[in-house]
C-alpha cells in the first residue's frame, strides 16, 4: 500500500471585510414630478402639476436591507439615499430607487413620509403632500436625521432658508 498523502497545507483565513456600498443606479421617473437642479442642494424633485394636500407623490423605493445587513455595509462619505424604517430595516433609494430619492430636506416641508404595510409583511414609505403644492414648486421632506452623540449639528447643516429653519437636518429635539 502506498504511503498516505499528507494533507494540503492550511490556507490562512481570508480577512473579512464589510461589503462595499452599492453603486447608485438610474432612478425611475414618477408621473407627477420631475428631477432637476435644485437651488437648495444638488438635484431636487419638482411638481409637474398642482398637487392638492394629501396627494401621493410616490413610494420611496430601492434595495431593502435588514438591520443586520445594513450594519455590515461599509458606507463611505459619499452621497447616500438611505431611508430607515421603524422596524429597523432600511431602503437604499440609490439602488433601484425612483425620483423620490432626490427629495431635499426642509425644516418647513410640503411633504411627509408615511410608513404603511405592504405586501409580504414589509413596510413601505409613501410620500404625500402636507399642503397644496403649485406646479413647478420643489417638494421637500424633513429628514429628521439621527446621529450619535459625538455628531455636531453643524455637520448636518440645513440650507432650506425657511424662517423656521433649525440650521440642521438632524431631527428636532423634543423634551
Amino acid at each position: 500500500m502506498p504511503p498516505a498523502k499528507p494533507p494540503p497545507p492550511a490556507r490562512p483565513a481570508k480577512p473579512t471585510r464589510a461589503p462595499a456600498a452599492p453603486k447608485i443606479t438610474a432612478c425611475a421617473p414618477l408621473p407627477a414630478v420631475e428631477v432637476r437642479d435644485s437651488a437648495v442642494h444638488g438635484l431636487g424633485v419638482f411638481a409637474l402639476k398642482a398637487l392638492p394636500k394629501g396627494s401621493t407623490v410616490g413610494h420611496y423605493d430601492g434595495r431593502r436591507y435588514t438591520a443586520r445587513q445594513i450594519a455590515k455595509v461599509a458606507w463611505n462619505e459619499k452621497l447616500t439615499y438611505l431611508f430607515g424604517l421603524s422596524d429597523g430595516s432600511t431602503i437604499d433609494g440609490g439602488e433601484g430607487g425612483n425620483a423620490t430619492r432626490h427629495l431635499n430636506h426642509a425644516c418647513a416641508p410640503n411633504c411627509a413620509a408615511q410608513e404603511e404595510d405592504a405586501a409580504g409583511g414589509l413596510l413601505a414609505v409613501r410620500i404625500v403632500t402636507t399642503r397644496r403644492v403649485r406646479a413647478g414648486d420643489e417638494l421637500f421632506i424633513d429628514y429628521c436625521l439621527t446621529a450619535d452623540a459625538s455628531a455636531a449639528p453643524e455637520d448636518y447643516a440645513c440650507r432650506c432658508g425657511a424662517p423656521t429653519c433649525r440650521g440642521t437636518m438632524l431631527g428636532a429635539v423634543t423634551a
